[in-house]
């Protein structure tokens, strides 16, 4: 790929993060925490119903992910608006290292909290996000 299709796949991956950010927020208000709750208990398979925003403190610490997935968004959208033409490289490295943080530590406390199963999605969203990312932009 070339410098300017890993910007293209930059902005889908910003998007692709921020997006969440208003479902999960959304999530603090129990008229409409429907989509939120939904994607938790998909999130914690089998979707069975289990996962629910009735505890204010599931609702805090929604927000409050909610607004880092905004803001991670954003960020990465900047990144490859902004930033990309002047360092590529160096932005491409940057959001791996992001995307790989993520990964390991969301997997890892899924596994200690009992939810192995969002690992496994977290790879898939991992491989997604990162996409042709993974390796540097070719000349043209």
């Amino acid at each position: 790929m070339t410098a300017a299709q890993h910007r293209t796949w930059l902005k889908f991956t910003a998007i692709a993060v921020a997006v969440f950010g208003p479902v999960f927020s959304l999530g603090t208000i129990p008229a409409v925490a429907e989509p939120a709750r939904w994607s938790l208990d998909l999130l914690a398979w089998p979707l069975d119903g289990a996962q629910d925003y009735a505890a204010d403190t599931t609702r805090f610490l929604t927000a409050i992910t909610g607004g880092f997935l905004l803001g991670w968004g954003v960020m990465l959208w900047f990144l490859a608006t902004r930033v990309h033409v002047l360092a590529p490289e160096a932005v491409r490295r940057t959001v791996i290292a992001g995307l790989l943080a993520w990964f390991g530590l969301d997997s890892a406390g899924s596994i200690a909290s009992g939810h192995a199963v969002n690992a496994g999605f977290n790879l898939i969203v991992l491989l997604l996000l990162a996409g042709p990312l993974w390796w540097p932009a070719q000349e043209g």
